[in-house]
């Protein structure tokens, strides 16, 4: 068989695993099924595409996997669920940075000293080098906001939308200042000059994905990280083009086009537009003309045993703090229990919950709660005054009635789970303190509202202890 076709063939099977295995990630159950399908696409791309180079030095590239499978396995053993938001960050900025340098190697080792440019190939590396330059350090900052090592409000300063947008337009100045020089070879030996064009428009890169991160507030990350992961898949699929690999170009157009859905979906999820996250410094200075006024009600572990030992209803509402806690196994426990005690319980799940996309999702599939049990907003809201116990577990931002009842809050028209229209809502939190974005949350002085103040494992591991005695 031609050798071009068995080529050909290969790649598309692997396309083929790539989009079985995306479509089983969308469900818990076949979630970890579809990441094996999708590791295997990959590998059949890698040894495809490196029978069909001459030359290669073997030992380099099996010494690079290995290296890198260590790094990979002692990640997915050693960092925490609650780290794990900002690992996919820093994920998404190697992606980035292994395009940039995929684009940039060619063009230094192809096409810098060729006789005439190639306008399709130039236009691709230089869309691989400048996406992929804005996702790695805009990747960073992320990083650097969700573990912490930077500040989670937006930084802001004077004229910084106009900085970004004279960078940007510098930036597309020397791309097609680098265009015309590269392509039509003007002067006749560029060197020097043609290289410099690129390294400045990278460098500029670099500038933007800083600049354009650092006025995005901790609360909205889940969302800006949704956006680099799509930005690493059209970084790929650009590199795609420059180096003529089909299955790259598809594996790159199916992260940026999922990174994009997503996106969509957390924006609506928070009512607001992708042009309001990038831009509005949202949690920068939040100012609220109502006051909430009230005294919270705080509840022992044994009269809250006692409020869930009697309902029928019961709704866990989890957030940050229970990834915090590493609480979702004493969650699971507790509610077997209140299964077995004859109630209804339901895991109901925000989209923008937690520190990225799905984040919740993973730590109650970890402790294995049936997929049918967990449910969105949308499935309680509309009946919330039925429920008669509605348990919040270290969410806050998404619990937050003032986006109902303040047109003043930052929060205001987000949807929200309507845990205050519950019979009952039992709080777990450390203290009365707000949650992410910085907003204070009326919900701690409802008349319905109980605070069981504590480690939100060591609680809920107390209730387990009180139905199990």
């Amino acid at each position: 068989m031609n050798p071009q076709l068995t080529r050909g063939l290969c790649y598309v099977v692997a396309s083929i695993f790539f989009v079985l295995g995306l479509k089983m990630l969308s469900s818990p159950r076949t979630a970890r099924r579809g990441n094996v399908v999708s590791a295997i696409g990959m590998l059949i791309a890698i040894l495809t595409t490196l029978t069909a180079i001459a030359g290669v030095k073997w030992g380099w590239l099996i010494a690079g996997a290995a290296l890198g499978s260590v790094i990979g396995a002692l990640a997915a053993r050693l960092v925490k669920m609650t780290s794990m938001p900002q690992m996919v960050g820093l994920f998404n900025g190697f992606g980035g940075l292994a395009s940039l340098l995929v684009g940039w190697s060619e063009y230094h080792w192809n096409w810098a000293g060729s006789a005439q440019g190639s306008p399709f190939i130039t236009v691709a590396i230089l869309l691989t080098v400048l996406i992929g330059g804005v996702t790695f350090t805009g990747s960073l900052i992320a990083y650097g906001k969700l573990s912490g090592a930077i500040q989670g409000k937006p930084i802001l300063y004077k004229g910084q939308n106009l900085v970004n947008a004279g960078i940007l337009l510098a930036i597309v100045t020397l791309a097609i200042v680098f265009y015309i020089a590269d392509v039509r070879r003007l002067p006749a030996e560029p060197g020097a000059l043609v290289y410099t064009l690129l390294m400045g428009a990278i460098v500029l890169a670099f500038a933007l994905g800083v600049l354009s991160t650092i006025p995005i507030g901790g609360a909205d990350m889940p969302v800006v990280i949704c956006l680099l992961n799509s930005y690493s898949g059209l970084a790929a699929c650009a590199a795609g083009f420059v180096v003529n690999n089909s299955v790259l170009i598809v594996s790159g157009s199916l992260v940026g086009a999922s990174g994009l859905i997503l996106t969509s979906i957390m924006c609506r999820a928070m009512n607001r537009s992708l042009a309001n996250v990038l831009f509005s410094g949202f949690g920068a200075a939040v100012t609220q003309a109502s006051q909430y006024q009230g005294q919270a009600k705080p509840v022992n572990v044994e009269d809250a045993y006692l409020i869930l030992e009697a309902a029928q209803s019961i709704v866990f509402v989890p957030g940050y703090g229970m990834a915090v806690a590493q609480a979702q196994h004493a969650v699971r426990e507790l509610g077997s229990l209140l299964e077995e005690n004859g109630a209804e319980v339901r895991y109901c799940i925000h989209p923008v919950a937690g520190r990225m996309p799905g984040h919740m999702n993973v730590l109650l599939a970890e402790a294995n709660v049936p997929y049918e049990l967990l449910v969105e907003p949308q499935d309680v809201n509309p009946t919330a005054e039925m429920v008669e116990v509605a348990v919040v577990i270290g969410a806050n931002d998404v619990v937050n009635p003032a986006a109902r009842e303040d047109e003043n809050s930052p929060l205001w028209g987000m949807p929200i789970i309507d845990v205050d229209r519950a019979r009952t809502c039992i709080v777990l939190k450390r203290s009365l303190n707000p949650g992410f974005a910085g907003v204070d949350n009326p919900l701690f002085f409802k008349d319905n509202t109980r605070m069981l103040f504590g480690d939100a494992k060591a609680s809920i591991g107390a209730l387990v202890s009180e139905f199990k005695s």
